[in-house]
């Protein structure tokens, strides 16, 4: 099996084109921006090596692969105007460069350009494809309703966000590598473990986001540092110091919460606050934890995966790679 460094080059290389027409300019060259500003196109190359683990590569996961990348795209245009967030990649987001109703429109057309390119695979597996597709769109749609509406809750329990990040996160992962599986002809148990490493691992890449998104340095993770906290994210860490915190931290968190935050320097004095009653509360140490605990189920699901050994090796790489990031 080929790494993730070549698999993602030969992607790459299959992508790296216009996947838009000429005109109308504005809405197409927003389309094209979100792509034009990199990403390490991990959903994709789930997919050549979900295929991969069984066959060699079918040129069907090309497509596929490009449906998955155009679609994750266009929910982090959605996603970023819903949050208000004006970095992406450490660049301006699609609507901070076009305006609102421009990345609207942009990611619309680009989800109707995944659809083009799933209907171009063969007959064979396009009832299988397209129905997972589906599937794990709606999901993605519903676990970002879920994400808008625990901003307005006062509490959020830690298995309803569990559900959330499952929903919003992993399951496109899950859905990637299932799908590489399905075009290399696995059966249907083998998917089944395929598609619960997927989800595991996009957990803890959940916990691990949420951690950097707090903790991280901002020059190497490409964000708004404090973000979430700025937003009143109800994050993994949010979650937990509430569950943790004295009655008298907790007051003060609720009262961060609703903080209003006008310029810089009140935006620095929140997430500052916020910090410091997270480190009190141990945290930033809980996080590391149960990272390691979904990196865990998400291995165990990989060696239930009824394939040689050496087959798996560059998926437990890239696990292992996607939780040690910095960035």
């Amino acid at each position: 099996m080929q790494s993730f460094t070549t698999l993602s080059a030969l992607f790459e290389k299959q992508f790296n084109k216009r996947h838009f027409p000429e005109q109308p300019v504005n809405l197409y060259d927003a389309s094209s921006y979100i792509l034009s500003i990199g990403g390490k196109r991990v959903r994709p190359v789930m997919v050549l090596m979900g295929n991969e683990l069984y066959n060699d590569i079918d040129p069907d996961a090309y497509e596929v692969a490009s449906a998955i990348e155009l679609f994750h795209n266009f929910s982090l245009i959605h996603d970023d105007i819903m949050d208000k967030a004006p970095i992406r990649r450490g660049k301006p987001t699609v609507h901070a460069a076009y305006g609102d109703a421009t990345a609207l429109l942009a990611g619309d057309v680009m989800l109707v350009v995944a659809y083009d390119y799933i209907n171009r695979i063969k007959a064979t597996h396009i009832q299988k494809i397209i129905t997972l597709f589906n599937k794990t769109a709606r999901e993605v749609c519903e676990g970002q309703q879920m994400d808008m509406d625990f901003e307005k809750k006062d509490t959020v329990h830690f298995d309803e966000y569990l559900h959330m990040i499952t929903l919003k996160t992993s399951v496109l992962l899950a859905a990637s590598l299932q799908m590489g599986g399905i075009l290399g002809g696995a059966g249907l148990g083998n998917q089944q473990h395929m598609y619960s490493f997927g989800k595991n691992l996009g957990i803890a890449f959940q916990v691990q986001d949420d951690y950097l998104d707090a903790f991280g340095d901002p020059e190497k993770f490409g964000k708004q540092p404090g973000g979430d906290i700025l937003a009143n994210k109800k994050t993994f860490l949010l979650i937990h110091a509430l569950d943790v915190a004295s009655e008298t931290q907790k007051k003060e968190l609720h009262r961060l919460l609703k903080m209003e935050t006008t310029d810089e320097q009140s935006q620095l004095s929140k997430v500052n606050q916020v910090l410091d009653i997270f480190r009190d509360c141990k945290v930033d140490e809980w996080a590391a934890e149960l990272k390691d605990k979904y990196y865990r189920l998400a291995l165990k699901n990989l060696d239930d995966i009824a394939v040689l050994s050496s087959r798996k090796t560059e998926l437990e790489k890239l696990a292992g790679y996607l939780l040690q990031r910095d960035h």
